[in-house]
């Protein structure tokens, strides 16, 4: 029964940890000099440009989502 708690013990941080990250890493895509994530593309090339991520609302439903998986994590 301990071995068992222990699991999944380690199993939750393992999750909480992989959702941070996925959430603050500012990397998903790397191509060449364009870089996309879930906030911002930037381009690089003779200057570095980076704007924020289209206005689509499933992109800001996936944002909101992931605040608040963070948030309720947390509490």
């Amino acid at each position: 029964m301990l071995l068992l708690l222990l699991g999944i013990i380690v199993l939750h941080v393992t999750v909480l940890v992989l959702l941070f990250v996925s959430t603050i890493v500012s990397q998903w895509l790397v191509n060449g000099e364009h870089r996309a994530d879930l906030w911002q593309n930037c381009t690089s090339g003779s200057s570095f440009h980076c704007l924020a991520s289209s206005s689509n609302e499933w992109l800001q439903s996936v944002q909101a989502m992931m605040i608040l998986s963070v948030i309720f994590s947390v509490l």
